[in-house]
């Protein structure tokens, strides 16, 4: 007679160890639910988490609510306007028509949009796909044009400002500049060489396929889909509305769930669309004309978390924040989506990830800085009146369209980002501020003159700062500043006129803005979308123009017109 003893023993052995993956699994569930408690609350919007391994849905869940003013809570079937996770789903469609041989990535776009500019140099769809095309950004243009967000932006309006640009903001290939556009454009190019709407080509080639069933493209802003969040915002502790009416797709505009995500998810590990082929080319990092290799990919970014590869992409629109990453070596991956403005997704998505992977990341280098608890940022007697040479405004040495400030309220700090709301700091050192709700630090760096001149912004790496210094405004610079300027590209006009000791910037939809003078053919404005003004003068010295910039429009010309021009 067989021994049943090893079969015993190994049945035996097999239950202890199920047993301790239930254990661990309830474990970790229960340290996600802990990091999103907060968010279940009466008349308070939320988010959706999942967390995939080897290819499963292992944690699904909802906070919160979807709509606050029916109450309806947030699931995991709740469906979530994904902002620019949008992205990948374009990229991939491209992917997809080129591999049927139906266009190829070094085509120019003119082959397919004639309508687009020829700016003399070739655009072509890999500059698209990476962000190199050196267009500008269509959310930026629309705002300067007079757009606010929460109107409705269709397709055609996109198009229409494309269609007027007479410049590029850089040579494509040369750099990389983030643009909306760009996807925009990628998605016309799917309908067009699949002969089919986009929304309805990506559904019944990927959605359909993957099984996505509550997953559409959403470019028809009265269309009613059921079981959807809406977006808000807190005011004085009161929620509101973000309101969002768009009706464009490509960039954007992806309305998804977390178990259809799920599925995306397990497309990248065993395509079930497409090939592994196609996961490479998806997967394939941009490189500029210099050689320089890019982090971004087919709207998938490289990154690394405590050591750990993966790659994946952020979105945020009105009050919806997404994100969604995958481990390839260790095999999970991530979704947080939120309907909650003030929400830190970026933050969360990897204090989930960190639950999951603790036990694989890799050490600490040495001499690396370490970074504030941020649940607890410790408590540190502060000298207030050191302050007082710390405040002001500084710009990004890499983006100098991008100017932190920093203020003192009795005994509170505070750091804002131009077009960002405030966040509150907390002393941490002498020269050291934490920002808890975005999980970065400042460092402000004292001269031995005992001047500061210069910071660190510590997130996700390492980036430096410097003072912006303002001249006084005299009647002399606020004469020669003062006039209408109009831009043919976008037809639109601003006005430039003195107003007591200040130096006001007026737009018909925007309002109003205080102007600073850097230098005399430098401004700066408190407007996101028009933030560094530069001064165009003619031999004589008289101001002929302005060239306007943000963060993703460089130079855009507005001309200065006749003081009589109503006339």
């Amino acid at each position: 007679m067989r021994s049943i003893l090893p079969a015993l023993l190994l049945a035996i052995t097999f239950l202890q160890n199920h047993s301790f993956v239930i254990a661990q699994s309830a474990r970790q569930a229960a340290q996600v639910d802990s990091l999103f408690s907060d968010l279940n609350k009466p008349g308070k919007p939320g988010a959706a988490v999942g967390v995939v391994y080897q290819g499963k849905l292992i944690y699904a869940k909802g906070f919160g609510e979807a709509d606050v003013e029916t109450g309806a809570p947030i699931t995991p079937e709740t469906i979530f306007h994904v902002a620019s996770v949008s992205k990948q789903f374009t990229a991939y469609g491209i992917v997809l028509l080129a591999q049927e041989g139906k266009l190829s990535l070094d085509d120019s776009i003119q082959k397919y949009l004639p309508e687009v500019p020829n700016f003399g140099k070739t655009i072509t769809i890999r500059h698209l796909i990476y962000h190199t095309s050196g267009l500008r950004d269509q959310w930026r243009l629309l705002t300067m044009a007079g757009w606010r967000m929460d109107d409705v932006i269709t397709k055609d309006q996109v198009f229409n400002l494309v269609k007027r640009q007479k410049e590029l903001d850089f040579e494509p290939g040369s750099a990389f500049g983030y643009c909306n556009t760009g996807y925009t454009l990628l998605a016309e190019i799917v309908a067009r060489v699949g002969q089919k709407p986009f929304p309805v080509w990506i559904d019944q080639h990927v959605f359909k396929a993957l099984g996505m069933k509550n997953s559409l493209f959403y470019n028809d802003h009265e269309c009613i889909v059921k079981g959807r969040a809406y977006s808000f915002h807190e005011s004085s502790d009161t929620v509101k509305k973000s309101v969002l009416s768009f009706a464009n797709v490509g960039a954007t505009s992806l309305f998804t769930t977390v178990n259809d995500l799920a599925k995306w998810i397990g497309n990248f590990r065993s395509p079930m669309v497409g090939t592994q082929a196609t996961m490479t080319q998806m997967l394939e990092r941009g490189r500029l004309t210099m050689g320089d290799t890019l982090p971004y990919a087919f709207a998938l970014t490289h990154d690394e978390f405590k050591g750990l590869a993966y790659y994946g992409h952020s979105g945020g629109d009105a009050g919806f924040g997404s994100y969604l990453c995958y481990f390839p070596k260790e095999d999970y991956g991530f979704i947080v989506l939120s309907n909650k403005r003030e929400f830190n997704i970026n933050k969360k998505i990897f204090e989930v990830a960190d639950i999951f992977l603790s036990s694989l990341v890799k050490e600490e280098m040495p001499g690396q800085a370490p970074v504030a608890s941020p649940s607890a940022p410790p408590a540190y007697k502060f000298d207030s009146t050191l302050f007082r040479k710390y405040q002001g405004e500084y710009a990004l040495n890499e983006e100098p369209d991008f100017v932190m400030s920093f203020k003192r309220e009795g005994d509170h700090y505070y750091a804002r980002a131009n077009g960002q709301s405030q966040i509150e700091m907390f002393p941490f050192a002498d020269t050291t501020f934490f920002l808890k709700s975005i999980g970065a630090s400042i460092i402000f760096h004292i001269t031995k003159e005992s001047r500061v001149n210069k910071i660190t912004l510590r997130q996700n790496g390492e980036r430096q700062a410097t003072r912006v210094r303002y001249e006084p405004l005299t009647n002399f610079m606020a004469g020669q500043f003062s006039g209408k300027y109009y831009s043919p590209e976008l037809e639109t006009l601003y006005t430039i006129e003195p107003r007591g000791s200040k130096l006001k910037m007026l737009h018909v939809h925007h309002g109003e803005t205080d102007l600073k003078v850097i230098s005399k053919d430098r401004l700066n404005s408190e407007w996101s979308f028009v933030r560094n003004i530069d001064v165009v003068r003619d031999s004589g010295g008289k101001v002929t123009g302005l060239r306007m910039s943000n963060d993703r429009v460089k130079n855009l010309w507005f001309k200065r017109l006749p003081d009589n021009f109503a006339d």
